[in-house]
């Protein structure tokens, strides 16, 4: 009788490998790895012969880098999603990527469960759980960290431990190190002096993307970029695919120190958490798309945009990708992008993106309106009877205390 499969969400850490022995001697799985490449790079080296060493029957590396950028990042973009002002979503945006071809795995392998490595305090196991049910809800989940009666390491050397009882001997040391998480968009850091707010960070040791805007050139680079219905299209006259423009845009970013974050976030699951983000491409991207929307949105839709991006930017970092209202907002944000279309140009500097002019066919900025010459459009004398009914609810209150004020004096 053949066993019963589990898939592995396997990103070749410590972590992961040492969950491969145990789940096959604590519930005897049949151990489907499944890596999902979001553009980590380097980091998927070495991962099949690991996998394979730690006991598993089969690897799956996934390149899901396309479909990341343009079904995951850009609805994002589109809608300026940023959580608590500062937060670009670069974890956040992936874990529903990868629950969604977890599941794909799972379905062809047949398998009973799909388990992750995410811990108890974490974001993540929101996320790829959230994930997994919407789209899987007969699929078993199990998170070993949440499982203390079972899962009994709790640290990194109690996991080598036991892979080496378990004939694993793997590159890993105690060496304590930052926590990072890496993919297309960003890369985040926590851990070590991240953990006092109080301590500066150890920019030298901790930047892997970028420079410290202080060590960036003394020299602007400008950049000219096209989009089309809000997507981006051209960088400095070359046309890319959206993963490849993040790309480019990540190399001239870190260049010049941009998209560096320190910020104290509040968790989903309650408690505050610090962390270094870096993020030189997408910092540029949402600015970018920002500089052409500011062209051509009306007041009143950009307003309730602004309303919908905050909102979406929730959704996303709670794990709710694949709900109605992630769809409704998206839907939304859909239709405010059909003519956001144009050219941007700006230049980095020293951890700065400094806008350089924009234009668009869809442009609703008139030259004649704005200029401080009267032209035919606009009669400053209209500009009497606006004002007049725009304050009246002031004047008619204002009228009424001191209606109320002489009453009181009597």
């Amino acid at each position: 009788m053949s066993k019963e499969k589990v898939v592995l969400a396997y990103s070749g850490g410590l972590d992961t490998t040492a969950i491969i022995p145990w789940l096959k001697e604590t519930f005897g799985y049949d151990v489907i790895c499944c890596c999902i490449d979001c553009g980590q790079g380097e980091e998927l080296d070495g991962l099949d012969e690991r996998a394979k060493l730690s006991g598993a029957s089969k690897l799956y590396i996934e390149n899901i880098v396309d479909e990341f950028a343009e079904d995951f990042i850009m609805p994002c973009v589109k809608a300026g999603a940023v959580y608590e002002n500062q937060y670009l979503l670069g974890t956040s945006m992936a874990r529903p990527a990868i629950a969604k071809k977890l599941v794909e795995i799972a379905r062809k392998e047949g398998a009973v469960a799909i388990c992750h490595g995410a811990t108890g305090k974490g974001n993540d196991q929101i996320r790829f759980e959230l994930g997994i049910k919407a789209l899987a809800p007969d699929i078993k989940i199990i998170a070993p960290w949440r499982m203390t009666d079972l899962w009994t390491m709790q640290s990194r050397e109690d996991e080598i431990e036991y892979c080496k009882k378990h004939g694993i001997d793997l590159p890993f040391d105690t060496k304590h190190s930052y926590s990072r998480d890496r993919n297309l968009w960003h890369i985040s850091h926590e851990g070590l002096e991240l953990e006092d707010p109080s301590v500066e960070p150890n920019y030298d040791d901790l930047l892997v993307l970028s420079v410290a805007p202080e060590k960036a050139p003394d020299e602007p680079e400008y950049v000219t970029m096209t989009f089309e219905a809000g997507v981006p299209k051209t960088i400095n006259g070359k046309a890319m695919k959206v993963a490849d423009i993040i790309t480019e845009l990540n190399k001239l970013g870190g260049k010049h120190g941009i998209g560096i974050i320190d910020i104290v976030e509040n968790r989903v699951v309650g408690m505050k958490s610090r962390g270094v983000y870096e993020t030189p491409g997408g910092t540029i991207l949402m600015a970018a798309h920002q500089q052409l929307e500011e062209l051509i949105l009306d007041r009143a839709t950009y307003e309730v945009k602004k309303e919908m991006g905050n909102k979406l930017a929730q959704v996303v970092y709670e794990g709710k990708w694949f709900t109605p209202l992630c769809e409704a907002i998206r839907a939304f944000v859909d239709v405010t992008q059909q003519y956001v279309t144009g050219e941007v140009k700006f230049k980095l500097y020293k951890g700065n993106i400094i806008k350089a002019g924009e234009t668009s066919p869809y442009s609703l900025y008139s030259e004649s309106l704005a200029s401080f010459t009267t032209g035919d459009m606009y009669d400053h004398h209209d500009a009497d009877g606006f004002i007049t009914l725009f304050g009246l609810p002031l004047k008619v209150r204002a009228m009424k205390m001191q209606e109320l004020a002489k009453e009181n004096q009597k």
